[in-house]
């Protein structure tokens, strides 16, 4: 059995080498960026109002006063998108604009139009009468003051969210280099695994694969459920994985059938296949009969146990972030969080809690440790939001001390 950080390095030197390709960027949300992504333009485009008002040469105030006003002539009315080009800008002149239009020289700084007085009538105007000195640069947004040509929009690894594709398309970015989607076969195990709605009370309702299908709903992740093989079935799946083996899919996970029981077959037949690493038992709680295996082909093998929050906790800290290491992503997503509790577990071992995470008036997180932590016990895993992980290596927590905490079903 070895210790939790020992797996985790284990299994960072055994991921799997992941290809490319390009795609549309209007396609890309939730797969992996496989490069960083520079902006090809400078955004905005141009200097342009931030207000509706009126655009005018700050310097043509400079000596305007409650006693000395000027009157400037109105050229013509700007929307967003219209051609900002006019042929002949006298002294004092101005454009009316509207919000996103354009602003160019001579005309540098805008007076919004709840401040404008106009002549001959506001019905039917002429001029604007301005009586006071007007600062140079006000309600402008100036050319490239969100993303210059050239500067990063995402980098290599980063999984591509909704506000990416927003910048994708205004910075006019058509296509980008992701990450080809893994593929993943799963397989339940045990006779005692059913898919049926009414079951005896001596069957166990098939959940496992579904949380895992839900938990990688919106990850690039081609997920692919096989039937549930029987304590009987050691023969059929060797042939499995040997189909595993020679097919375009990526990993194969089996959930069960993984500890030192008389049906316990998996980690037997899993071996009998040639293997560049291996290691099966880790000292966590709950989930300590987890196996990961990598064959000598870009291929790797994991083996859940089958208790679900077992199943659950081992996916979350062992899969979850293979796939992200594979994926090019080696960020770890966490924060440190105050215990409300205090807590005592085995030294050697690591433990995965299910618990609240909220935050004080102050902003300060605080992790609460729910009641039920026993590993066959669902209501508190339903009633968590967060994993807290308390390492091996100390017994003893106390309430105000920091931990790390995971929110859950995010990476």
């Amino acid at each position: 059995m070895i210790d939790y950080k020992k797996a985790i390095s284990i299994i960072k030197k055994n991921i799997i080498k992941i290809n490319s390709e390009i795609i549309l960027s209007i396609n890309s949300i939730n797969r992996i960026s496989a490069s960083d992504v520079y902006s090809p333009c400078n955004y905005p485009a141009a200097d342009n109002t931030s207000f509706d008002g009126y655009a005018i040469n700050s310097k043509e105030t400079r000596n305007l006063t409650n006693e000395k006003h000027e009157k400037f002539k109105i050229l013509k009315t700007l929307a967003a998108g219209d051609n900002p080009k006019i042929k002949k800008v006298t002294k004092y002149s101005t454009v009316e604009v509207m919000t996103g239009a354009i602003i160019r020289k001579p005309f540098d700084t805008v007076v919004p139009i709840e401040q404008i007085k106009y002549f001959p009538n506001k019905i039917n105007p002429k001029f604007i009468i301005l009586n006071k000195k007007i600062k140079k640069n006000n309600n402008v947004r100036f050319k490239s003051s969100d993303y210059k040509r050239g500067q990063k929009v995402i980098s290599k690894g980063e999984l591509i969210k909704p506000s990416h594709i927003l910048a994708f398309k205004t910075l006019g970015i058509k296509k980008i280099k992701v990450k080809k989607k893994l593929k993943i076969i799963f397989y339940t195990t045990g006779n005692e695994i059913s898919n049926k709605v009414k079951i005896p009370y001596w069957k166990i309702r098939n959940s496992n694969n579904q949380f895992i299908k839900s938990y990688l709903k919106n990850y690039p992740i081609e997920f692919y459920e096989k039937k549930i093989l029987r304590d009987n079935d050691e023969k059929l799946f060797k042939k499995e994985i040997s189909k595993f083996l020679n097919s375009d899919n990526d990993i194969i996970i089996t959930s069960g059938a993984v500890s030192a029981g008389k049906f316990d077959f998996v980690p037997k037949i899993v071996k009998k296949f040639k293997y560049k690493s291996f290691f099966k038992n880790v000292a966590i709680r709950p989930g300590k009969p987890i196996m990961f295996l990598k064959f000598n082909k870009n291929k790797s093998f994991f083996g859940l146990p089958g208790n679900p929050i077992s199943s659950a906790a081992c996916f979350k800290f062992f899969v979850m972030p293979y796939l992200s290491f594979s994926q090019g992503n080696c960020s770890e997503n966490f924060l440190y969080a105050k215990l409300k509790n205090n807590f005592n577990k085995k030294k050697k071992f690591t433990r995965f809690i299910k618990g609240q995470l909220n935050y004080s008036n102050t902003n300060i997180p605080y992790f609460k440790i729910l009641k039920g932590q026993e590993s066959y016990k669902i209501k508190s895993f339903v009633g968590s939001n967060a994993w807290g992980l308390f390492p091996s290596g100390k017994s003893n927590f106390k309430k105000g001390n920091y931990i790390k905490c995971y929110v859950n079903f995010l990476e």
